[in-house]
């Protein structure tokens, strides 16, 4: 009796899908794991398909068989196989799905794909995840049976110019009772997915909370479970203790410390989306690298989509933890991930609800807000300029250090102001010491009055702002006119020590002329009581600290400085009678309030030299 094979058809790929197996084929990403990742969940979105389809015909699972997935290594073959027991697919679902890619834009996406330093992180879009696999595979053969049918079919190809289909044996021992096999024949560089381990890894990486079990199949047949098969964010929190919590944020964050924070909740409505969220306790080396993004990964359905979505602001790049909707597509390329309405809506209400979150640690758990205060502080206050919206909840949030020795809130600041004291003030420098000692303090604390002493770099920008709180302006002491006079000194029998030199216009123009452009006025100066001179910069443009910083970067404008002048002191009061030296009295009075600010004399040995003959100078006359 002679036996007929099962007719084999041949077909053609897709355009586009030849031109992008080229590319897969031919691949130099370095980032290969990501196969495994698509072929599983692929594998649990068909486990998902029969689960939905069981509800109306019960008979496709009435075998009792419940869907998996399953991974056998072959070292002796050479062959990786990934089988599930879900809807399965028939013939023309076969050429469907991986003869053609079903979507507008493909054309797009192959040419940017081409481009694209970083493409892998594109595979994974309009249904092309199943290509990846020819970066590992030589060959691949697809044994499918769709869920009620007698008959299954095989699709194999070599990642060329088309694929072959036939029906699969009687025989078969691939051919899956419901379901789907793929078997890889790896390519030599790849054998590494043939260890157990490197399965393993890359299932807990990527796939630990898929619902259904994954089994790993050794050579004896013995199987395993390698997947938690519970993704924990889904489960109530009524089931959850605080112990399951710290190992959730320790193994999604890969993390050592405790969290000082944990948001979860579920999210109903127009948008269905599960959100487990940790605030870590201590702070991580590179926090402040220009590459980091944040942490927060994307689920969908409990499938692993991406850790680089922007799913927050940068000011909460610090937060860790999950996301998992239930309503995006399981392939998002990044321009989707960019521009999906539906992830602009999570951001925004996820954000909203970090903000709140942190409202009510501060309220109740004040300690461990102090925790991700100290860790994450310099952070969250980038939003107070990037995030308009919350602004004012950030500023409420925030914690300063102040003249007083605390740290404090503007709505203690606010509630401590003195009488007729209408501005919260403010000085911004590179450390608390050296700002405690800077002379734009001296007429504030000879009254009283608090003062906010900021040291974090990005202090001299949202300060720039120049907005209010609780209706009372910010203002900085190195910026623009201050006027105390309404508020007493502390000390009322100094009010009158040391009169102000009574040719107040004659010391001005002399210091004018004698320094010439090198500052923008000369003035009186109500910042100080006991130093001779600051400098500070004008109403408009940015503040003295934020001209430093800019300075820094190479990217400061030539703006002068506005030098201020204590008319009481001696220093000042000698210029009118200085004679030859009165030059040199106008440049010190630059120069050292340029040391004060943390500066360097334009000149240093030209200020040496005018200072040696100052010093020596005195001495004659003494």
């Amino acid at each position: 009796m002679t036996t007929i094979d099962p007719p084999v058809e041949a077909q053609p790929f897709q355009a586009e899908v030849s031109e992008l197996l080229n590319l897969m084929v031919h691949s130099v990403y370095s980032e290969t794991d990501i196969f495994l990742r698509e072929l599983i969940s692929n594998a649990s979105d068909a486990c998902d398909k029969l689960r939905y389809e069981a509800i109306a015909n019960p008979a496709l699972i009435g075998d009792g068989q419940l869907p998996k997935i399953r991974i056998f290594p072959d070292k002796n073959a050479n062959t990786l196989t990934i089988a599930d027991t879900g809807i399965g697919m028939d013939r023309q679902e076969l050429i469907d799905n991986l003869g053609t890619i079903a979507r507008s834009g493909t054309k797009s996406f192959v040419s940017r794909l081409k481009e694209a330093k970083d493409g892998i992180g594109l595979i994974g879009q309009f249904g092309v995840g199943f290509y990846s696999a020819f970066m590992v595979a030589e060959r691949i053969v697809v044994t499918s049976r769709r869920a009620g049918s007698d008959e299954a079919w095989t699709w194999s190809s070599e990642g060329g110019s088309g694929f072959e289909i036939a029906p699969a044996g009687k025989d078969d021992a691939q051919a899956p009772e419901r379901g789907t096999r793929i078997v890889l024949r790896l390519k030599k560089d790849a054998a590494k997915y043939l260890e157990a381990y490197e399965i393993e890894r890359i299932v807990r990486a990527y796939s630990d909370n898929i619902q259904f079990p994954i089994e790993l199949v050794d050579d004896k047949g013995e199987s395993k479970q390698i997947n938690s098969a519970s993704a924990l964010w889904q489960r109530p929190k009524s089931e959850l203790k605080p112990e399951d919590y710290k190992e959730a944020y320790k193994s999604i964050a890969g993390a050592f410390d405790e969290p000082a924070m944990t948001l979860h909740y579920r999210a109903e409505g127009r948008y269905s989306y599960a959100v487990l969220l940790f605030a870590p306790s201590t702070k991580p080396f590179d926090l402040f690298d220009p590459a980091r993004k944040g942490k927060v990964k994307l689920y969908v359905r409990r499938v692993f989509i991406t850790d680089d979505a922007d799913l927050l602001p940068a000011y909460l790049r610090f937060i860790r933890g999950v996301i998992d909707s239930e309503d995006l597509p399981l392939n998002l390329s990044r321009e989707m991930l960019q521009n999906n309405p539906q992830l602009v809506q999570i951001r925004k209400a996820v954000t909203g609800r970090i903000v709140s979150e942190l409202e009510t640690l501060a309220d109740k758990q004040p300690e461990e807000f102090t925790k991700v205060w100290d860790a994450f502080g310099s952070v969250i206050k980038e939003g107070i300029y990037e995030d308009f919206e919350r602004r004012e909840k950030l500023l409420a949030l925030s914690r300063f250090t102040t003249t007083s020795g605390e740290k404090r809130t503007l709505k203690q600041y606010v509630a401590d102001l003195k009488p007729n004291q209408t501005e919260i003030y403010l000085l911004a420098g590179d450390s608390i010491e050296r700002l405690k000692s800077n002379p734009k303090l001296e007429s504030a604390t000879a009254r009283g009055i608090e003062v906010l002493l900021l040291t974090d770099p990005v202090d001299a920008f949202w300060t720039s702002a120049r907005f209010d709180f609780d209706g009372k302006p910010l203002k900085s002491l190195s910026q623009g006119d201050v006027d105390f006079s309404l508020i007493p000194l502390l000390d009322d029998s100094k009010k009158d020590e040391g009169k102000p030199a009574a040719d107040e216009a004659n010391i001005i123009a002399a210091i004018k002329l004698h320094l010439g452009d090198r500052v923008a006025d000369v003035r009186a100066s109500q910042r100080l009581t006991a130093s001779a001179s600051c400098l500070v910069a004008g109403s408009h443009g940015p503040d003295r600290e934020l001209e430093r910083l800019l300075a820094q970067q190479n990217r400061g404008v030539d703006t002068k400085p506005i030098l201020e002048i204590n008319l009481r002191h001696p220093l000042v009061a000698a210029i009118p009678q200085a004679g030859e030296n009165a030059a040199d009295l106008s440049f010190l009075l630059l120069e050292q309030a340029q040391i004060l600010d943390g500066e360097l004399p334009e000149d240093p040995a030209a200020f040496a030299n005018r200072l040696n003959r100052l010093v020596v100078g005195g001495f004659s006359k003494g």
